[in-house]
């Protein structure tokens, strides 16, 4: 198999893994609307997987997607096949794959510990705890609450791409000579619109704990799916919201098979 198709095939793979993990975050989500049991985010979700029939292999596979899924983004970012960064906006662009390459390397290390059984898996959302350390760690800094405030506003500002995506739903990344069908549009453009929604509260819970320094304000997705649970409505919202990421996930595993994914060209220890 030549390089392109073994590098198509791992993106291809890492759509699937992601489009699973947010299939669950959703699941789980919606459950916690009707139980009131805790909220999940990705690291809980792959910590669920862990308990499951054949989840083990769930997770190795979920482990080699996110592996080529990093690849391929941080590749992107790098070498830009597509030349977007003549642009302001592909130049954001370049840089929000190089962040999602770094996140899904997380993912890739965390899934392959879960799979073979060197760490336990964790329910709930073990990211919101890993956000609280990282914004005491960054409020203790010089200048450290500009720059906690200066994140949550690029979360506002990824919440403002992810929402217009969802008005547009063009989804023109996907492959064929005629645009989606208009079912494959409304469940991307629902799935980016409630992604839309988490990103904006995770922004504004970093904000939040800048402006009161206080760390424990913080919080990820988990945070962010409880913190839209306490609200008027709350339940309604959130069932909303977690139906929203269940679809994000199929879109992701619509992504997995139609996708048009242009393969970055590397040289010497960076060819697979």
């Amino acid at each position: 198999m030549a390089y392109s198709d073994k590098m198509t095939a791992l993106a291809r793979l890492g759509f699937a893994a992601r489009g699973l993990v947010y299939i669950v975050i959703g699941w789980l989500a919606l459950n916690a609307s009707r139980t009131g049991a805790e909220p999940s985010d990705n690291q809980g979700a792959l910590g669920s997987l862990s308990e499951k029939p054949l989840g083990h292999v769930m997770l190795a596979i979920c482990a080699v997607g996110f592996a080529g899924y990093a690849f391929w983004r941080i590749a992107e970012g790098i070498l830009d096949p597509e030349g977007r960064g003549s642009t302001m906006k592909g130049k954001v662009e370049r840089i929000s794959y190089l962040i999602s390459g770094a996140a899904h390397i997380s993912l890739c290390l965390l899934a392959g510990k879960l799979a073979l059984q060197r760490t336990s898996g964790r329910q709930g959302s073990p990211g919101d705890e890993t956000a609280q350390n990282w914004s005491a760690w960054v409020l203790d800094m010089p200048g450290g609450l500009a720059l906690l405030i200066g994140v949550g506003i690029v979360l506002f500002i990824v919440a403002a791409a992810q929402a217009h995506k969802a008005y547009q739903a063009s989804f023109d990344e996907l492959g064929g000579d005629v645009p989606a069908p208009a079912y494959v549009r409304w469940i991307g453009r629902f799935g980016y619109g409630s992604r839309a929604v988490v990103f904006a509260v995770v922004g504004w819970l970093l904000i939040a704990a800048a402006l009161h320094h206080d760390p424990a304000r913080a919080g990820g997705l988990g945070d962010a799916l409880k913190e839209l649970r306490a609200q008027p409505k709350g339940v309604a919202v959130l069932s909303i919201i977690g139906v929203g990421l269940m679809l994000f996930g199929v879109f992701s595993l619509v992504e997995a098979r139609f996708r048009r994914i242009s393969v970055p060209q590397v040289q010497g220890p960076l060819q697979l």
